[in-house]
């Protein structure tokens, strides 16, 4: 299967909505109304951290034009920490394959245009969430588990 990956843009958005539901329901949440409630903050927060350059998103696309995949990175302002090269941090997120293109080098190709980029913006490190099925990949490249905690509230 052939792919390109390119720059993602506002008119994105409902691409970028798509694999971040999709992403989620394959993770096993299946209330529609929290669903669609993450999707209305998501779609405010998309919109404008894509115009402000908060939020770089990339999308794998065939040259019949249909999108096959897609990531980003969150750039987002952060007190400095040791090692760290300026006040920003950077959280990769939305990395999502369509289910039918999966096992096809998209996802790697993905996540190399992500990490090339935290590179580029001086990122000494950059972070993500991984779902269980996302886990092998990430570990290939040198991921580790952190000390991340979390409080449901």
């Amino acid at each position: 299967m052939e792919f390109s990956i390119r720059t993602a843009d506002i008119g994105d958005l409902n691409r970028i909505l798509h694999h971040r539901r999709a992403m989620f329901e394959e993770m096993g949440f299946r209330d529609i109304r929290t669903l669609d409630r993450m999707e209305d903050f998501s779609r405010q927060y998309f919109r404008e951290a894509l115009l402000a350059g908060a939020y770089k998103g990339w999308l794998a696309q065939q040259s019949s034009g249909r999108i096959v995949g897609g990531g980003g990175i969150l750039i987002a302002d952060w007190p400095g920490y040791p090692g760290e090269n300026h006040a920003k941090r950077a959280w990769i997120l939305n990395l999502y394959t369509e289910p039918e293109t999966r096992r096809r080098g998209v996802a790697r190709q993905l996540l190399e245009v992500l990490l090339d980029c935290c590179r580029v913006e001086g990122f000494s490190a950059v972070s993500l969430h991984a779902s269980p099925a996302g886990r092998p990949l990430y570990e290939t490249v040198g991921f580790q588990p952190t000390n991340e905690m979390k409080l449901v509230l």
